[in-house]
């Protein structure tokens, strides 16, 4: 089961374990320009602001940096309000704000009601290769009548790293066992995403890692 409160995600009723690289979307609120040193030497590469007031994604470690900093008044974290899984009226989670979720496994079955049809329909309809409906406030499958459901597969609930700009399992749900085809070993190359290519602007520190877990 999967929940997210205020940007902190919790698995089983357990908050995640710190992940150094983990990062939000602040904004940053400064008496005079951040320069362009400071940027660099931090390793902020996606940055807007007008000379006073800035956003950008952050990891901790910035953060504290940046709070170091004489001409820095505040760092304040982005709360993402956009709807997220599973857009039905009948639920209201954001990105920052999600769940709780059950993760549907193999041979376990759930009850099909108002609440769970929202959640599971794709996962029924689609992934299973289900012909599915709703008739007069009941459940339909391969025209059978149906108050319950057993799954076929194993699901996993997948988020990205930076979690304010990335189009993961928050939006779109979850991912079956036969769409997984392999796993990361380690970054190949990783280049600032404004800079791409430019000298001087291949992440050397990040080429050659590989703690995915």
């Amino acid at each position: 089961e999967v929940r997210i409160v205020d940007g902190e995600l919790f698995v089983n009723d357990k908050p995640q374990e710190k992940v150094g690289d983990v990062q939000y979307c602040y904004t940053i609120r400064t008496s005079s320009p951040l320069s362009a040193y400071a940027v660099e030497n931090m390793g902020i590469t996606e940055l807007s602001g007008n000379g006073s007031s800035y956003f950008t994604p952050l990891t901790e470690s910035m953060v504290e940096q940046l709070l170091k900093m004489d001409n820095v008044i505040s760092v304040s974290r982005f709360t993402a309000e956009d709807e997220a899984f599973p857009h039905s009226e009948g639920y209201n989670w954001t990105a920052d704000n999600f769940g709780p979720l059950w993760i549907p496994k193999k041979g376990e079955t759930i009850e099909l009601n108002a609440q769970t049809w929202p959640l599971y329909e794709r996962v029924i309809d689609v992934y299973e290769d289900n012909d599915v409906e709703v008739r007069d406030g009941a459940y339909y499958i391969n025209g059978e009548k149906s108050d319950r459901y057993t799954f076929k597969m194993d699901y996993y609930w997948m988020m990205g790293d930076n979690r304010h700009k990335s189009a993961d399992s928050r939006y779109w749900g979850f991912v079956p066992e036969d769409h997984i085809v392999g796993r990361p070993m380690f970054v190949w190359l990783s280049v600032e995403k404004d800079n791409a290519w430019g000298k001087g602007h291949i992440r050397w520190n990040r080429i050659g890692l590989s703690n995915f877990e």
